[in-house]
């Protein structure tokens, strides 16, 4: 294949495959493309085929599909065996546990969409890209305008802040909302958040809605507006971050003496909280530790903690991945994949997101691949079999790529 900035390939019969599998990681109940979407992407020029009962515990079945215009398939290798272009929510990458069986199913040009955890592991990315794959991760899609739609990561985000304030209504000892009873009035719930980002923003306003008072704090002082404009009191703390966030918005790692002197400013605030959500995550590194066992252990019994950063070590000293623990009479939550717990809407945004993606890359049923577009660029991690995404080959220190000629 060319390696022209401009690739335009495939198209027999004017069309390009796009194969949704079954997630394979335990207890993933997302499917990647949902029914609805199929008639955009056929007016794009690209066909669906479904391994059967993908869509199944989204609450999408087979005959949905069907009459969409996609086709079943039998098996998860027939999908790979037809696809072009095979669409996952959780990719080999992002599925540490199952995904590495899917590998002797990949098969040269052929294209990877999905989540695939690009910072996690410079071997499995390798081997990703030595199935001569061209695979594109969702989590890298820009933040930019054009590429709003686009954006999987936010979407996903969206849900798990939800989630969240769900999951500490469901486990905390108080009720949300403030009461007026035949017994008298009853305080609302004290709600803070640390990470304003989308997942924390959703959370703010899902527990705002719920009657509680919630309150955020997060380095980047932008975020302030957006923490307000959502009826959400912004804590402000006479600390400042040294180049808070980067060129993408994301929060960026600071130094001990900083996140020491933030612990030691939050603790009170912590202590008056009924609830404490955390969503401080900074891309590719481990969470930073915000809530020290000290400050759990100052916060009121019955108390809870949901720990949305737990899946990368967590912002509670206390948490653990994947599990609910009570310490010092807090519950403190380290649930992970939260948007897979309300699949058909996540299944619905996230097929919406992808199927923007591929709209984008496809005109008149031929892919198009042109390397001086900032999305495809940014989004693609592997290519011609080897680790072509700078961001990626910069952060496992791979040495640079020579620039690309012509063949």
């Amino acid at each position: 294949m060319s390696e022209s900035d401009a690739d335009s390939y495939w198209g027999k019969d004017n069309r390009v495959i796009v194969g949704v599998p079954k997630e394979s990681y335990p207890g993933e109940r997302r499917v990647a493309l949902v029914p609805a979407v199929i008639p955009t992407l056929a007016k794009a020029g690209l066909e669906v085929v479904v391994e059967s009962g993908a869509g199944a515990q989204a609450g999408y079945a087979d005959s949905a599909y069907v009459e969409k215009g996609g086709k079943i398939l039998p098996d998860r290798a027939a999908v790979f065996a037809a696809a072009d272009v095979v669409v996952q929510v959780l990719c080999y990458g992002s599925n540490d546990l199952t995904g590495k069986a899917d590998l002797p199913l990949l098969r040269r040009d052929q294209l990877l969409v999905g989540f695939l955890r690009p910072f996690g592991s410079a071997e499995v990315i390798q081997q990703i890209a030595a199935a001569g794959v061209n695979s594109f991760s969702v989590e890298l899609v820009p933040r930019t305008t054009r590429a709003q739609s686009m954006d999987a990561l936010s979407s996903m985000g969206t849900i798990c802040g939800y989630k969240a304030v769900l999951l500490a209504a469901e486990t905390s000892i108080r009720i949300f909302p403030m009461m007026t009873t035949a017994a008298g009035t009853i305080t609302p719930a004290r709600v803070l958040v640390i990470g304003a980002g989308v997942a924390g923003l959703q959370a703010i306003s899902t527990a705002r809605r719920l009657g509680a008072v919630a309150s955020a704090y997060d380095m980047r002082a932008a975020s302030k507006e957006q923490v307000q404009s959502l009826g959400g009191r912004f804590v402000e703390l006479p600390i400042e971050a040294k180049d808070a966030q980067d060129a993408r918005g994301y929060g960026t790692a600071q130094d001990e003496t900083f996140y020491a002197r933030q612990r030691e400013l939050l603790t009170r605030v912590v202590a008056e909280s009924d609830v404490l959500i955390t969503a401080a995550v900074i891309p590719g590194k481990k969470s930073p530790v915000l809530i020290t066992a000290d400050m759990v252990k100052g916060m009121a019994p019955g108390s809870v903690i949901v720990d949305l950063a737990s899946e990368r070590g967590g912002n509670c000293e206390l948490t653990r991945t994947g599990e609910t623990v009570k310490e010092h009479g807090v519950t403190i939550i380290g649930a992970i994949n939260l948007a897979s717990s309300v699949p058909y809407h996540a299944s619905q945004m996230y097929a919406r997101n992808v199927t923007t993606f591929l709209a984008y890359i496809v005109k008149e049923g031929k892919l198009q691949l042109n390397l001086q577009d900032e999305i495809i660029r940014e989004t693609m991690v592997t290519r011609g079999g080897e680790v072509v995404n700078a961001r990626v080959r910069e952060f496992f220190k791979l040495p640079a790529l020579a620039p690309a000629g012509g063949d």
